[in-house]
């Protein structure tokens, strides 16, 4: 029985080694394991137990002499003994002997320059189905090719941790030991571990190759291949609006910035599910069907159809599939440089405007802050919107220090002259439990304005309390919709939130970047 090197790992006595297994094999594999069941559309469903989505608080990254100095070291990159992860492992590849184990060896990053080597091990067939289409697939040639991997991950969900003898927060731990190449992913079933492993690999690697890593999606312009991007956490739209029918999508959540252009890490996409609607998106809704891999979606246990509606088991209801599933999916990911960027946020008081537009500076200045509201779901524990900052739309991926990301982002936009636009799809008539989320098609109409140019010639009012400069119309967009302040019936009530939150602006920024240069800390809000 050939076994990839397994026993490199200290897993010696599979009963059984599956590698690159098609999608077909893996379906049929978990099936027989009792790890889901198809939908009447043939996606794989099943669910992750306690672990519905990202567990920040369960994430390790291993400090050792080689990494020390790279590493932003606080309350996200969070430092683990060598020892500790070296145990912890052991234990995991004990628990791995006689049992069936599938890998999969894949690439990230759509640049042949900039391209990276991931060995994927995982217990369960429905997770190797998952990567399988989340990663760039390689060809059989280049599989016969593959050699050595760059990067090892090792999933186990169903190994536990022993907090009080692993040194660890749960029974769960993500751990990266970016020396020895290897991450290792215990206890969580949930697939996103796994993706996002990938990508806080990449964010640390690319920077040393002179590229960008960015969360964000992108898309570009089938005719003239325009490309803009679109930053945002989970749940501010990223992958619903970049799944635009009318552009080509280069990817729904993770690329590089080199200067040859932009690049998707990716080979799928992994949509949120809540409340799809076939004909808002119409897109994601196609992508579920026989390869997908959809995640505590609930099923009709007669006619086996998703209630995309049922968030009984959690908010976070996913489903994994390969971009191709996208009918107008750009392959491979590759796109020009960006024209525009997009910063995404969804903003729970309801007071930021619609869409507004950045200078360099107001572009670094919110980049760095990264506002948003935490939706439900996307965290375990999360169960309502919640005012937040995450440094660069992506502070849980990003281990080196915020400057080194938000310098080179800098740099690019002034480089190639950029536009910036920060689109609030959160609420607007009023806050959260008041006022009403904004409307995806209006959203779509002011980005579409912003990436064929209307934006460039219209009217603008600067918004003075947020120090933003706010287009008066749109097409296809009520105008009264503009000005977040038109839309709420007590003016002085909007009056006193959005100072609010203005000042929640300046104390996070003071607190975190006490050192930025003047010019970007007085590109934020004012109050």
């Amino acid at each position: 029985m050939e076994t990839y090197g397994l026993e490199k790992l200290g897993i010696l006595n599979p009963t059984a080694v599956y590698r690159n297994l098609s999608p077909a094999a893996l379906v049929e594999a978990a099936l027989r394991r009792g790890e889901g069941q198809l939908s009447d559309k043939g996606a794989l469903t099943v669910t992750t137990g306690k672990y519905t989505g990202r567990s920040p608080k369960d994430k390790f990254i291993v400090d050792t002499p080689a990494v020390h100095d790279t590493i932003a070291w606080g309350s996200v990159n969070v430092p683990i003994t060598k020892e500790k992860f070296d145990a912890i492992k052991n234990k995991m590849a004990a628990y791995l002997q006689n049992r069936e184990i599938f890998i999969f060896d894949g690439f990230a990053g759509a640049d042949p320059a900039c391209t990276k080597k991931f060995r994927i091990v995982n217990e369960l067939a429905s997770e190797n189905l998952f990567i399988h289409q989340l990663l760039i697939r390689p060809t059989a040639e280049e599989l016969a090719d593959y050699g050595e991997a760059d990067f090892t991950i090792i999933a186990a969900p169903g190994f536990k941790c022993i907090p009080e003898v692993d040194g660890v927060n749960s029974e769960a731990a993500i751990m990266i030991d970016y020396e020895a190449k290897m991450v290792i992913i215990a206890g969580s079933q949930y697939a996103g571990e796994i993706k996002k492993s990938v990508f806080s690999v990449m964010n640390y690697l690319m920077p040393k190759e002179g590229v960008l890593p960015m969360h964000c999606s992108a898309n570009m312009d089938p005719e003239t291949g325009d490309t803009a991007v679109f930053f945002g956490l989970s749940g501010t739209g990223k992958t619903t609006l970049s799944a635009d029918p009318n552009r080509k999508l280069i990817g729904d959540d993770e690329h590089g910035w080199s200067d040859r252009g932009i690049f998707n890490f990716e080979g799928g996409c992994y949509a949120k599910t809540i409340n799809l609607d076939p004909e808002g998106e119409p897109e994601i809704y196609g992508a579920i069907r026989f390869g997908s891999l959809m995640e505590n979606v609930v099923l009709d246990p007669e006619t086996r159809v998703p209630d995309f509606n049922d968030g009984s088991l959690t908010e976070n209801t996913r489903v994994g599939y390969p971009v191709d599933f996208i009918s107008n999916a750009a392959i491979p990911g590759i796109g020009k440089i960006p024209k525009v960027v997009i910063f995404l946020t969804a903003d729970a008081f309801g007071v930021l405007p619609p869409i507004s537009r950045l200078d360099e500076n107001a572009a670094m200045y919110h980049f760095v802050t990264g506002f948003t509201s935490k939706l439900a779901g996307t965290e375990r524990g999360i169960t309502e919107p919640q005012p937040t900052f995450s440094t660069l739309f992506g502070a849980p991926f990003m281990p080196m220090d915020p400057s080194v990301y938000a310098e080179m982002l800098g740099e690019r936009i002034e480089k190639y002259n950029t536009k910036v636009y920060l689109v609030n799809t959160g609420w607007s008539g009023g806050p959260y439990g008041v006022g009403s989320r904004m409307k995806l098609k209006y959203t779509r109409a002011m980005i579409t304005a912003a990436l064929n140019g209307t934006f460039d010639n219209a009217e603008y009012k600067h918004d003075e309390i947020f120090n933003v400069d706010v287009p008066q119309s749109c097409p296809d967009v009520p105008a009264e919709i503009m000005n977040p302040r038109d839309t709420w019936a007590d003016k002085a009530a909007y009056d006193e939130a959005a100072k609010k939150l203005a000042r929640m602006f300046q104390e996070n920024f003071a607190k975190k970047y006490p050192n930025m240069p003047k010019h970007i800390v007085d590109a934020g809000p004012r109050g």
